[in-house]
């Protein structure tokens, strides 16, 4: 196990079996201005997710005994806390399980360090609290507070990870219009639509499943084919 004592706000938790991988993603996250606490194994590393002291986790799929699946689902038992996974390049399986499973996003391995860096810091930047002034944003039955990062329907809490939260923001606040993959992917994502990343449409069948159907039995959330998503609108 190897740690670099800095802030909360920019500890960084890497879960990988590969001592020397986690050397080399130390050191240069370290460069980045990141702290960074690696641990080599999948139960060590899920007790140290669920501490309370790290900002966001790096986990790797591949490892033995107790995987990087294993170690998701323990931490989103009991943890909305951000989760990037790594995955072996080409294993679109993977990827959309751990999506699934609750990960905030995912990045093939080998990968360049620049690319992780941008993920980490997309990720981060999505779940900092907003200190901007504003009523919470309703929608029929659904209420989000973006400040206090909480939705509720029916007066019901949701939990949503930090991913399908800011997904239902940009839709609720377009409720009515359709919103494109494209901007789903930047605003919600932090990066480019590529046509071969799903990854936009997994969060949305998560959150679908989360935020159930409307009152009449229908989708409150809306596929419009080739162009993206639409939440519906409730009707007067």
């Amino acid at each position: 196990m190897e740690l670099h004592p800095n802030s909360k706000s920019e500890s960084i938790l890497v879960i990988d079996d590969d001592v020397e991988f986690c050397k080399l993603v130390t050191r240069f996250l370290t460069h980045e201005g990141f702290s960074i606490q690696s641990v080599n194994a999948g139960t060590l590393g899920a007790e140290a997710a669920l501490s309370g002291n790290h900002a966001l986790v790096v986990l790797d799929v591949m490892m033995p005994g107790v995987n990087g699946f294993d170690v998701l689902r323990r931490i989103r038992a009991q943890s909305r806390i951000p989760v990037l996974m790594l995955t072996a390049k080409g294993d679109a399986l993977d990827r959309v399980l751990g999506l699934e499973m609750g990960a905030d996003d995912y990045l093939p391995k080998p990968f360049n360090p620049q690319e992780l860096a941008a993920r980490i810091r997309a990720i981060l930047r999505r779940v900092k609290p907003d200190t901007a002034p504003g009523a919470p944003i309703t929608v029929g039955d659904v209420e989000l507070d973006a400040r206090a990062r909480v939705t509720r329907r029916g007066g019901e809490l949701i939990n949503l990870t930090s991913v399908e939260f800011d997904l239902l923001e940009v839709l609720l606040r377009a409720a009515g219009e359709v919103v494109g993959r494209d901007k789903l992917t930047r605003d919600v994502l932090g990066r480019e639509f590529s046509p071969f990343d799903r990854s936009i449409d997994t969060h949305v069948c998560n959150l679908r499943k989360k935020i159930g159907v409307l009152p009449d039995g229908t989708e409150r959330i809306k596929g419009v084919r080739g162009i993206g998503y639409l939440y519906a609108a409730p009707t007067m």
